[in-house]
């Protein structure tokens, strides 16, 4: 037994115990990360349906230590046969140690103002449309109106309908996108690189329409070429796009308002329900399906318990789960890109 000790103590002098750590750790935090991600984002869409202040926590750091350490002593004596005081011993003692230290920093202050409160620039609104994520999605997601054209909002501080030219504006813009008929670059303006977003010139009849229509439903100059985009709610002439973009805390209420509640909360008073009629909820269908009951399924994508009820998303819910995913990018989006909104120009070919 000695020797098995002394063996196994030589090897850990030998042998470093940190890199056989770093396959296992590395995945078990990113998953463990990942999945409270998911829960925290589900539980403050909650919150926000419920009228309740959401709250933010990150991973600032994860830091972990390990040691290993062992002692081994041999003794004895030798006396004459039969002397009661012969004896001899042999000891060993291990200790291994295992010591995360997890390091979680509120969303607060200025970084809280710049994630929820702030509007979502333009260049990102933009950027996201020109990395392919569809045109019409990140609009009706992340815009409030363009050009006067207003989208519906269930807040219950101003809660609208929506205009439907706006929805027809996205669907436009959606079949542009996927006819390959729009497209992005910088352009040189009063001597600072600006965004350039523009409709790409008509060479086949799938482009031609949809640009066509996105030109009329914004109302603009028929023979201008260039148009500058502009934060704000209307434009100041026909040369102009002006687009009035959403906080995050914006998108996740408009977002959480179609997010089904236990029949008693709503019956008492305790969330606000908003009223939609056919015709909106065919013009802007909920963008995800949040289950809710006593209990949660055993394989839901993110589930939560909240005002002793369990609400998930299905883990076989593909569109929701897209959604969701695109919730939590737009929110890193929000909170490490650039506040700063330039004027990118929007280049329709005249025809």
């Amino acid at each position: 037994m000695a020797g098995v000790w002394l063996g196994a103590l030589c090897l850990t002098g030998c042998a470093s115990l940190g890199p056989g750590t770093v396959s296992r750790d590395r995945f078990d935090y990113i998953n463990s990360i990942s999945d409270s991600w998911k829960r925290q984002m589900l539980l403050n869409l909650l919150k926000v349906r419920y009228t309740d202040a959401p709250v933010f926590l990150d991973v600032a750091s994860v830091i972990n230590s390990y040691s290993l350490a062992g002692d081994v002593s041999l003794g004895g004596q030798y006396a004459p046969v039969g002397r009661g005081d012969t004896f001899a011993s042999v000891g060993a003692t291990g200790r291994y140690v295992d010591s995360p230290t997890i390091t979680y920093a509120p969303l607060r202050g200025e970084a809280f103002a710049r994630s929820l409160m702030a509007p979502i620039p333009v260049t990102g609104i933009l950027h996201l449309v020109q990395s392919g994520y569809p045109a019409d999605l990140v609009f009706r997601v992340c815009v409030s109106s363009i050009n006067g054209l207003e989208n519906a909002y269930g807040g219950s501080g101003s809660p609208r309908a929506g205009d439907p030219k706006f929805f027809e504006l996205l669907a436009s813009m959606r079949a542009a996108q996927a006819a390959g008929g729009m497209g992005m670059r910088m352009k040189p303006v009063d001597n600072m690189q600006t965004l350039v977003f523009f409709f790409r010139p008509a060479t086949d009849e799938a482009i031609a329409p949809p640009n066509r229509r996105v030109r009329e439903l914004l109302g603009l100059n028929a023979d201008a070429r260039e148009f500058t985009v502009l934060y704000g709610a209307y434009p100041a002439n026909d040369t102009q796009i002006a687009l009035l973009s959403r906080s995050m805390l914006q998108v996740m209420v408009d977002t959480a308002s179609y997010i089904d509640v236990p029949p008693a909360d709503a019956a008492e008073g305790r969330v606000y329900v908003p009223s939609r009629g056919p015709e909106e909820m065919r013009l802007a269908p909920p963008l995800l399906k949040v289950h809710q009951g006593d209990a949660a399924p055993q394989d839901a994508y993110a589930a939560v318990r909240y005002r002793d009820h369990w609400f998930w998303i299905d883990d076989r819910d593909v569109r929701t789960k897209a959604m969701f995913n695109f919730l939590m990018f737009m929110f890193a989006l929000t909170e490490t890109g650039d506040t700063q909104v330039h004027a990118p120009v929007v280049t329709v070919p005249a025809r």
